[in-house]
Parts: C-alpha cells; structure tokens; sequence
C-alpha cells in the first residue's frame, strides 16, 4: 500500500489534505505526522502551510521540520509543497519584516503590495479566490489538467523565484507570479489543490502516481 506523509507542524490545512487525498485514490494510507521516522519510510510527502510565515518557520524548527524536508527531498521520493508549504522551500519572505526561509529553491516571497491595481482597478489583498493557471513547462502532474484551469488561492505573498527554468505555472494578479515550481522531485503550488475541485483533485492524483522523475 502506498504511503503519503503529510507534515505535521501545526500550521496546516492537514486533514483537508488527508482527506481529498483518500478521495482521488481510495486505500491510500495517508500519515498526517511530525514523526521523523513515519516522514521517513513514506513513499510521499506533502508540506502544507498556513498562516504568517515567521510562525510556520518557528514551528518548524522547533519540531525539526527543516531536516525532515531536506531528508525528503535528498532521498528522491515526490515532495509536494502546497501554499506557504511552497514559499518555505525560497531562500526568504518579506513577511514579518523579513524571515529566513529552507533554500531549497533561489527567490524570494513578497509582498503584494497596498496599492495592487489592473487596468485602473485596484484589487484586494489578499488575492483570495479562483484564478488561471498558464502552465510553462510540460510536468507529469500537470496530466490530464488543461492549460489555464482556474486554482483556489488564498494569500498576501507570492513567489518570484531567481531560477526561471524551474517555474512550472504562473498567475496573474495586478502582476505576474510564479505559482508552481519544480525540480527533480519537488513541485510546490501556491494554491490549494485539495480546494480546487476537479482540476486540483486530478493535481492531487497525479502527485500520488508520480515516481519523482521528470
């Protein structure tokens, strides 16, 4: 039976992920855990993240999360990053006046800005709600998924990563931001798959049919 590992930091929408991931593939066994050695014999790991980025960071390394995502990401199994699960995995983050973040991917986490504005509009902060995705490069969980599907969003920073050749999807909103990104076996999405209906569903059951490689 397949395995997945959701980390457990205390700063997750954990079992809305558990529980859509049983959905898209029945028998899966899903460990929502912070047990380094249950993060360790999965077969896949998810980090998921809500809230301010400064508490997600602290929680963290207080639990040893840091080690336990680098250990998953060495050992070549799929690691999923979803929503401030993916802004973790930059070199930093704005928020907060500024937080130290995994680097495990080259950029930065902003802000979207008090005066974000489209053709003369000014938007909201936070970008909250369903949005495009324009997918940039051909990734297996992009599978069965239609260029341009909308994703459910929820949030004030975006990424925007030094390494253009590893952004995976980009979104607009008053600007460009990147919202997937990839390399080897990591993808990590700004939005919320496990809140994205069909097409976040079907991101969800490619993850879980992916052997990690591109």
């Amino acid at each position: 039976m397949s395995t997945v590992a959701v980390i457990d930091y205390g700063m997750g929408n954990l079992h809305s992920v558990a529980k859509a991931l049983e959905f898209v593939e029945p028998g899966v066994e899903v460990l929502v855990t912070s047990d380094p050695a249950l993060v360790a014999s999965a077969d896949r790991v998810i980090l998921p993240g809500v809230g301010a980025m400064r508490d997600c960071m602290a929680e963290m390394l207080k639990a040893g999360v840091d080690k336990e995502v680098t250990d998953a990401i060495n050992s070549g199994k799929p690691f999923l990053g979803i929503c401030v699960g993916m802004q973790a995995l930059l070199n930093s983050s704005e928020e907060n006046n500024g937080v130290e973040c995994l680097s495990h991917f080259k950029g930065e986490v902003k802000y979207f800005g008090d005066d974000l504005a489209e053709e003369g509009e000014r938007l909201k902060v936070p970008h909250m709600g369903w949005n495009e995705v324009a997918q940039m490069t051909d990734h297996p969980l992009w599978k069965d998924i239609e260029d341009g599907s909308r994703f459910y969003f929820v949030h004030s920073y975006y990424v925007q990563s030094e390494e253009r050749e590893l952004v995976s999807g980009v979104c607009r909103y008053g600007l460009q931001f990147d919202v997937a990104l990839a390399r080897d076996n990591v993808f990590a999405v700004q939005f919320h798959p496990e809140k994205s209906s069909k097409a976040g569903l079907q991101l969800l059951k490619n993850f879980l049919n992916w052997d990690g490689k591109i």
